[in-house]
């Protein structure tokens, strides 16, 4: 097991089981039986089953305290009250799918509800081209063709398009990976449900909202009523207290939580994330912590809304949201709490998630390349850490290292914003000193291995640290190729050894 090897670590985790409660809505009954009367002083005393405290209702209605999870869907189904386990139908405020799934989640659209058939709402479609584009494979090229028809047809508002595949700045529509795009644009709100047919759709729960991914045929008839049907997670609650050291981020505390419970450890449940360090986290940080619950069989997951939601959303979007919180008295399944302080760089070694090392530990790793992107780790946050390290270190990358920016607001930041601590100098700056490829059109590149003229796409046996989130046999291309995952500053450390590498060798 992984977790022995982090057992010679500074006590970090505790994990409390608190149970699952059921709640009824009216109180239990119970019967006396009748006696003849008597003249009697004694008294006879019946004692009733035992029940809850609960405060006065003048409705007679029992409210029973909720997790955020649990009240969301609760809104969305009209529902007052939800309990685990509960199957529900759910308004769907926003649906999103892309090149690779939508053309089939269209197709069974159109068979259910006919060839002419109309979408439930025009403006809570989101389609986003992303996954195999800058190739060129026919077939790929096909299926934003489809997306694009489609669009045309229905009068889809928000299409982010591409039609230049040679140079993606001429169209202005285009995003890329569309769970860092849906944040961008604006399309993350607190308190509201939104579906996409992308297991990492997950990330959106940053911004305290329901998210999670669907298949195609759920997807198709989304788009033709609006609705699904939804079983009610159970929650899991991680409380992450402590100051955050400055050699870690957010991708080394799921890795963590991920090493803790295993692959298979938050099978459909949600994941609520909170505590002193997550309340310390960007959003783009907690969009990653987000982003890997499924890698743990997650339902969900999810952060409380705060201030740093809200600031973050200020232009983003001018559609009313409300947030909501997990009561004080809400019952989750499971409690874990981690000292963030004392965790150190973290990596997934393969072929698992879960498979969970000290960095430290693994210096003897020889790697052929570093792959920095993807919607855990391309953000515009993730390349501005890795700078962070190339620029320390002062030196060149001794292996092949392939920079993918999610978006193209993403690729912006990396050729405009000055990398704080390092002379006013960007990312771009820095990258091309370290000796790092030009970074790449934005999308999701060889995450999911794609077509083989796809840029970083393994096209043979190699091994590779990369911020991406799975590490499976052929995920990123050959099949005998071997993934590490890492944060951005373990990738950009290891990169300048061509050893997998502690970032505390460059950032102390």
């Amino acid at each position: 097991m992984a977790s022995s090897t982090i057992s010679s670590n500074s006590t970090t985790f505790i994990k409390k089981d608190v149970g699952l409660s059921a709640f009824s809505s009216s109180p239990s009954s119970f019967s006396v039986p009748k006696t003849k009367r008597r003249n009697s002083r004694k008294i006879v005393s019946v004692m009733a089953p035992q029940q809850s405290p609960r405060s006065p209702s003048t409705t007679g209605s029992v409210k029973t305290a909720m997790t955020m999870t649990e009240k969301i869907l609760a809104r969305a189904s009209q529902k007052p009250q939800l309990s685990p386990g509960e199957n529900v139908w759910v308004d769907v405020d926003i649906l999103m799918t892309h090149d690779v799934c939508g053309p089939g989640s269209f197709g069974i659209f159109k068979k259910e509800f006919g060839q002419n058939a109309k979408v439930w709402d025009r403006e809570k479609i989101v389609i986003i081209p992303d996954h195999y584009i800058f190739t060129n494979d026919e077939r790929a090229n096909r299926n934003v063709d489809i997306l694009r028809d489609f669009c045309t047809e229905q009068n889809i508002k928000y299409f982010y398009d591409i039609k230049d595949l040679g140079n993606f700045k001429v169209n202005p529509d285009y995003k890329g990976v569309c769970h860092v795009a849906l944040a961008q644009e604006g399309h993350c709100r607190p308190g509201e449900v939104l579906l996409g047919t992308d297991s990492h759709t997950c990330t959106a729960g940053a911004f305290g909202q329901f998210a999670t991914g669907i298949g195609n045929t759920d997807a198709g008839f989304v788009l033709g009523t609006g609705k699904i049907l939804l079983k009610v997670p159970p929650t899991l609650r991680f409380v992450m207290d402590g100051e955050m050291p400055d050699y870690l981020l957010a991708k080394d505390l799921i890795l963590q939580i991920i090493g803790e419970i295993s692959v298979s450890g938050a099978t459909y449940k949600s994941m609520e994330f909170v505590g002193s360090t997550v309340e310390s986290l960007t959003m783009e940080e907690r969009m990653t912590l987000c982003n890997m619950v499924v890698e743990a069989g997650g339902k969900n997951g999810v952060v409380p809304a705060d201030s740093t939601t809200h600031k973050y959303l200020e232009d983003k979007t001018d559609v009313p949201y409300e947030p909501v919180y997990s009561d004080e008295q809400a019952r989750f399944l499971s409690e874990y709490r981690f000292d963030v302080s004392k965790l150190e760089p973290l990596v997934a070694k393969p072929h698992s998630p879960d498979n969970r090392a000290l960095a430290r530990e693994c210096k003897d790793v020889k790697i052929d390349r570093v792959y920095i992107g993807s919607c855990t780790g391309g953000k515009t946050e993730d390349f501005l850490a890795a700078a962070k390290v190339f620029h320390a270190s002062g030196k060149k990358v001794k292996v092949p290292t392939f920079l993918v920016p999610a978006t193209q607001k993403v690729w912006m930041d990396v050729y405009s914003l000055p990398v704080p601590g390092c002379g006013g100098k960007t990312c771009s700056q820095i990258f091309e000193e370290a000796g790092c490829d030009t970074p790449a059109s934005p999308s999701c590149g060889a995450c999911l291995g794609g077509p083989r003229d796809t840029y970083a796409r393994m096209n043979e046996p190699q091994v590779c640290v990369s911020t991406t989130n799975r590490n499976f046999p052929g995920r990123m291309g050959h099949k005998e190729g071997q993934i590490y995952l890492a944060s951005p500053y373990t990738a950009a450390a290891s990169a300048l050894t061509g050893f997998v590498t502690d970032p505390r060798e460059f950032l102390q």
